[in-house]
């Protein structure tokens, strides 16, 4: 993981890139380039690499209103899957949610995604509900650390 880059989008490139990585994994949900350039407005996006190849992309949802509660969502292409990069990526996330006063941390899988929600339990997070959006055929799970 030497090679490990991870940094903010900072240009059409980079929000590119966290784009690729969110539609790739989140097919039933596609962005266009125009909402992820809103996105980085209100959350704190990450895109990572290793070397000069795009191996996956995190975002931080900021607490909102009196919550406390933040979410930490960590994507890692299928290929560049368990070398450590998810590590990394929930690593990152998870400290950028607690500078920015998160006391509880949420995250999000696409049911569909097993690896991630795999990922999601391993880290000690547990199911608190299961939603479909509008339009949606597949379940969203949202989950909760239960442990720091």
């Amino acid at each position: 993981m030497s090679d490990l880059r991870i940094q903010q989008p900072d240009d059409d490139a980079a929000l590119k890139d966290w784009l690729h990585v969110h539609n790739t994994i989140i097919p039933t949900h596609l962005l266009s380039l125009e909402e992820v350039r809103e996105r980085a407005q209100r959350h704190h996006l990450e895109v990572a690499y290793c070397g000069d190849e795009l191996i996956g992309c995190s975002t931080v949802r900021p607490p909102a209103d009196d919550t406390m509660t933040a979410t930490v969502i960590a994507r890692v292409l299928e290929a560049h899957r368990g070398q450590g990069f998810g590590e990394e990526l929930y690593a990152r996330g998870l400290s950028r949610a607690r500078e920015l006063g998160a006391e509880v941390i949420e995250t999000v899988v696409l049911s569909s995604n097993e690896d991630g929600l795999r990922f999601a339990q391993q880290h000690g997070f547990v199911e608190i509900e299961r939603y479909l959006l509008p339009g949606d055929s597949i379940p969203w799970i949202g989950l909760r650390l239960a442990r720091s």
